[in-house]
């Protein structure tokens, strides 16, 4: 099996209830996340899929809705502060970790991918330069 693999960045806040630490505070990351895809084939090209469609269409899906933004979980009470505020913000009926948001990315990405014919085989997201998430296909 041939794979690629395409990073995207994004700025966004967070913050996890009920942490024991730190954590628990509104604070924001620098996310790097790779995006890993296969095919059946490789195009007439050569290619499992021309890299910078990853970048428009994954990497659009972040801008549009986490970039520069705040993911948050449903229950948060900062939700009417964020939106009577106009701030840009996104729901998750989950707490906001990284690995949580690598699972999420995994699944929608390969919906959002299916049409090319694209199988996304892992997700990994980099919430700091230290730490980061992996969601695969496998498990």
């Amino acid at each position: 099996m041939i794979t690629i693999t395409r990073k995207l960045e994004f700025d966004a806040g967070h913050r996890l209830m009920g942490h024991e630490s730190k954590c628990r505070n509104t604070h924001g990351h620098r996310y790097v996340c790779e995006v890993t895809a296969t095919a059946p084939g490789l195009d007439g090209v050569g290619r499992v899929i021309d890299f910078s469609v990853l970048k428009a269409e994954l990497g659009g899906w972040l801008d549009e809705h986490w970039d520069h933004g705040f993911i948050f979980q449903a229950g948060d009470p900062i939700e009417p502060f964020l939106r009577e505020n106009n701030q840009r913000c996104y729901q998750v009926p989950w707490p906001p970790t990284a690995e949580h948001m690598a699972s999420f990315l995994l699944k929608w990405f390969g919906e959002m991918m299916a049409h090319h014919n694209i199988t996304i085989t892992a997700v990994r997201l980099w919430e700091t330069p230290n730490c980061y998430a992996l969601a695969t296909l496998e498990g």
